[in-house]
Parts: structure tokens; C-alpha cells; sequence
């Protein structure tokens, strides 16, 4: 009953954003950076946002949530608040990076700092490094879910396809929440999108995916891989993006349409199509991970999705050169 409830709740937040939205005029301009060809509303995350808290804090206060997860979790509230300022008034870069930093930091203080990184031939157990690395993965994960946040459907997919791999991996409510809050928002912004996410909620999801990643990591410090894995197809194509840029000489800063699925969109893929073929991607994801958890092969699972993310790549380069 729950999830139906906050299904209902996000999906008609969401129109009720939308029809705001259009009648006060407060819509994404069409830019270089755009892939949509029309001013639409942008704050739909603002619905996944609010089913979201509202769905843990019910988790939290009918203990079927632990409560140093929760707490890590609610830090989110933060990004969530400057992101949507930022979707309005374009705050600074420094800004931004301001609050990503004190909500990686809040969350990492709440879940206990990251204890040990986990390279499969050895590990790293030095406090510094651990933590160092797991700050700069929550930056990292928030700024480039927002990178990938470009075309119909494609962040919300990722998001739900994430929910349903953890709950089916490791369980929890915590999960079966974010999917209902995504799906909500999800029908109003599939194909044609009436309405889009907004950096108020890409960034909320990519910090949930960094503090699931480091919680689940400090149960099991292979968890950390099953994380990695999952994640593969937006962390991949963000990473490799932004090394090929900076070694092409570019500003990284600068506005860009040089990720794999914006070039598979200008190759004339349409976002429906790019979308159900990350969909198509992200089930193999899974399958080949989910036998490599059955047969204590992680690692294997971990190349070999990463080799098939590298041929992926190839290929839309060959779609759609890099330049």
C-alpha cells in the first residue's frame, strides 16, 4: 500500500509541477547544450524529491530503515534545496560545489566514514585514503548523473533500473521507495517529456547511488563493486568523456553535447530509442553480475561489463564521431 500511495504522490505532484510551471512561464530555454528543440518545464525532480523524504522518513519512524542510512540519506535534503535555486537562478559553480562537498561530508559522517576500499587483490585500510576517495565519489557521482540527465526518460530509467537491482541484491524498502518516487515523475517525462527532472533531482539521485555505494560497501567491501557495476553504463560514459575532453585541450567547464548517448541522439537515434536500449544494456548489466555474485566471480562480471561498455562506446563512435 505504501508504494501505491507514493506513486500517486509523485505522479501528481508532478502534473500539478507542471501545469505551474507552464502557466508562470518558468521553463529550459532551448541552448547549445540542449537535446530537446522546445522550452519545457524543468522541475519535475521537485515530485521525486518530496516522495522520496516522505517515503524514508515513513521507513524511518516505523524502524524498516537504519537509522545511520536514513540520516546519510536525509543529508540529500541540501543538494536537493541549492540544486533547485541552481535550476532557477544558475548559481555558481563554487556554490554548488560548496554544498556537494558538506553533504559528501554529512553523509560520510553519518555512515561512519568509508572503512576499507576493496581492489580485489588487496585492500586499502588507511582512514585517509578511504575517505578521500570516498568523498571525491560522491562529487563525482552527483555532478555526472546530472551530466547524463539529457534526454527523455534516460535518468529516471537509470534510477528505477538501480532501485529494483538493489532491492533484488540486497533488499530493503529503501529501494522499492526511490523506484515508486522515479516511476511517478517517470510517466510525465517518458518519450515526449512534458516535463523535465531539473538539477533538483538528478542531483538527489546521484548522491543516493554514493551513499548506497559506500553503505553497502561497508558491510562487504566487495559490495562496493556490485555498486560500481551497476552504475557502469553512466559512470563509464561520463568518465570517459571527460578524460577524452581534457585531453582533447577543452575547457571542462564549457558546455558540451559529447556524452555517448547525446552523440547517439545527433547520430539520429531518437531519445525513445537511446532510452530503451540503455534499458536493454542495463538488464545484461545485471544478468552478468548478478551470475558473477552466484559464482563469488565479481571480478569477472566487472571486466566483462566494462569490456562491453568499451565496445559500446566504439560503436556510437562510430555513429556519431567524438570531436
Amino acid at each position: 500500500m505504501l508504494y501505491i500511495i507514493l506513486l500517486l504522490l509523485s505522479f501528481t505532484l508532478t502534473y500539478i509541477i507542471k501545469n505551474y510551471y507552464i502557466k508562470n512561464a518558468i521553463l529550459e530555454e532551448v541552448n547549445e547544450r540542449s537535446s530537446h528543440t522546445v522550452p519545457t518545464p524543468h522541475g519535475g525532480g521537485i515530485a521525486i524529491v518530496i516522495t522520496w523524504f516522505v517515503g524514508i522518513g515513513y521507513l524511518y519512524f516505523n524502524n524498516q530503515i537504519e537509522s545511520d542510512l536514513f540520516f546519510a540519506l536525509v543529508m540529500g535534503i541540501i543538494i536537493s534545496v541549492v540544486s533547485y535555486f541552481d535550476d532557477i537562478y544558475d548559481l555558481s559553480p563554487k556554490v554548488r560545489l560548496l554544498a556537494q562537498g558538506v553533504v559528501a561530508f554529512g553523509g560520510l559522517y553519518f555512515i561512519g566514514g568509508f572503512d576499507s576500499l576493496n581492489l580485489f587483490v588487496f585492500n586499502i585500510d588507511n582512514q585517509i585514503i578511504t575517505n578521500v576517495f570516498a568523498f571525491l565519489l560522491i562529487v563525482w557521482f552527483i555532478n555526472l548523473y546530472n551530466f547524463l540527465d539529457g534526454i527523455n526518460g534516460y535518468a529516471g530509467s537509470e534510477a528505477v533500473f538501480l532501485s529494483i537491482a538493489g532491492l533484488l541484491i540486497f533488499g530493503g524498502a529503501h529501494f522499492g521507495v526511490l523506484a515508486v518516487a522515479v516511476l511517478g515523475f517517470l510517466y510525465w517525462n517518458w518519450n515526449k517529456a512534458k516535463i523535465f527532472m531539473g538539477d533538483v533531482g538528478s542531483t538527489l539521485l546521484g548522491y543516493n547511488v554514493a551513499i548506497f555505494t559506500l553503505y553497502y560497501a561497508n558491510q562487504e567491501p566487495l559490495n562496493l563493486w556490485i555498486w560500481i557495476t551497476l552504475f557502469g553504463l553512466f559512470w563509464f560514459d561520463a568518465t570517459l568523456t571527460l578524460l577524452r575532453r581534457k585531453l582533447n585541450g577543452e575547457k571542462l567547464s564549457q558546455a558540451h553535447k559529447k556524452h555517448g548517448y547525446q552523440r547517439l541522439n545527433q547520430s539520429g537515434w531518437s531519445h525513445y530509442k537511446v532510452t530503451n536500449y540503455s534499458i536493454v544494456v542495463n538488464v545484461c548489466i545485471f544478468i552478468l553480475l548478478y551470475i558473477g555474485i552466484q559464482l563469488d566471480l565479481i571480478f569477472v562480471s566487472f571486466v566483462m561489463v566494462l569490456t562491453s561498455l568499451y565496445g559500446i562506446m566504439k560503436f556510437i563512435d562510430k555513429k556519431k564521431a567524438f570531436k
